[in-house]
């Protein structure tokens, strides 16, 4: 059977520019399996840095483009430059977003929309952006980052807003799975628990390891690889019966 996948293929990542992040992470899973890339983040300088170094250690193409994802102007910008520039787009991955661990009665509206944007908004935007390039051609995956605080209400770095934000990506992911389910596009979400990445409020010490290692079944808190490696997963042929699904990929702190 033919495969649906073009032989040259490109995917968008949101949030690749952190040295300790998840997407930077994945940049590299997805430039040695010889994918073109798509980079967005807010740090310019970071992003060079990022594309030079998988260029010259892979040989893929890779453009970088400073966005706001919240900003409907800046992701059309960002889109038109890869769409022009890059292989055709297969894959969408949100990550980038922002914690807030501000108890609920202060947090300010200007705090509590600011969270939804970033995180809600900006995950909404970028794929209604790409997506009907993928309904036309037939085969997409769209990959959003969660987490665990969707379920629970909050954890260690965050509290209501950022839960509902991250609840709002996984209401979308099941619906939008329903509405392209015959496209050829899967879409899926992954809730990470403790992950040790700047978002958490910087570098987790091996004291804060140790303290939040206790609510887990699994003996350490989550690196950017754990989470990485499931995304490259979903991105893949293989995971084409994946669909409308969010994965608890979270040391055992939810239990299914």
């Amino acid at each position: 059977m033919e495969s649906p996948y073009p032989q040259q293929k490109s995917a968008i990542i949101t949030g690749a520019g952190s040295p300790r992040g998840i997407g930077r992470d994945l940049a590299e899973r997805l430039a040695a399996k010889g994918w073109s890339l798509g980079l967005i983040d807010r740090d310019d300088e970071l992003m060079s840095q990022l594309v030079a170094d998988l260029v010259e250690r892979y040989g893929v193409k890779a453009i970088a483009k400073k966005t706001d994802i919240s900003s409907e102007e800046d992701v059309a910008k960002a889109s038109a430059l890869f769409e022009t520039e890059l292989p055709p787009v297969v894959a969408v991955v949100n990550i980038a977003g922002i914690s807030d661990p501000t108890p609920f009665t202060q947090t300010s509206l200007e705090r509590w929309e600011r969270v939804l944007k970033i995180n809600a908004t900006g995950t909404f935007l970028v794929t209604k952006q790409f997506l009907p390039g993928m309904i036309e051609r037939g085969v997409g995956r769209i990959v959003s980052l969660s987490s665990t605080a969707a379920q629970s209400g909050g954890g260690t770095f965050s509290a209501a807003a950022y839960a509902a934000s991250k609840a709002a990506i996984e209401g979308m992911t099941r619906g939008l799975g329903l509405e392209v389910a015959k496209t050829g596009v899967t879409v899926n979400a992954i809730a990470p628990a403790i992950i040790d990445t700047d978002i958490m409020g910087g570098t987790l010490t091996e004291e804060r390891k140790a303290e939040m290692v206790e609510g887990l079944l699994v003996d350490r808190v989550g690196r950017t690889e754990d989470i990485a490696a499931t995304i490259e997963f979903l991105l893949s042929e293989d995971a084409g019966f994946i669909t409308a699904a969010v994965y608890n990929v979270n040391g055992g702190l939810v239990v299914n």
